[in-house]
């Protein structure tokens, strides 16, 4: 599915900040401009992993382009594959030491997480440095 994307341009010292309008609070950044379409499906998988919810449809880029906050950048249309946006969240039983749990929640806590979103963000980061 197309949806548009702002793109707020950095220059050698700024990456290139990133707004996708139709999954508010999804936000990314790219050094390069080749890197902007990945970073952007990234940036929708993990905002949309376990939440329940119904993808939203695009909204039509000529109404974006009114809207005054978007006024100072680049608007693109990012083909995102909707396939890998799994919203359905998927209980599951885990047994883990007691002490390692209430680390997690600790951290959790001081970093406004939940424990399955602690959990879901660290199985996340070692499974993409092992690919």
């Amino acid at each position: 599915m197309i949806y548009p994307v702002y793109v707020h341009p950095g220059d050698e010292r700024h990456a290139h900040g990133i707004t996708v309008p139709d999954f508010p609070g999804c936000f990314s950044a790219a050094d390069k401009w080749e890197d902007i379409t990945a970073n952007v499906q990234e940036a929708i998988e993990l905002h949309c992993e376990g939440e329940d919810m119904d993808l939203p449809e695009p909204t039509p880029l000529d109404v974006l382009m009114k809207d005054e906050q978007y006024q100072d950048g680049v608007w693109l249309l990012v083909d995102i594959d909707t396939s890998r946006l799994d919203t359905r969240p998927t209980r599951l039983n885990v047994s883990l030491p007691r002490g390692l749990v209430a680390q997690m929640d600790r951290y959790a806590k001081a970093h406004g997480m939940t424990r399955s979103g602690l959990i879901r963000t660290a199985v996340s980061k070692v499974l993409e440095e092992r690919s």
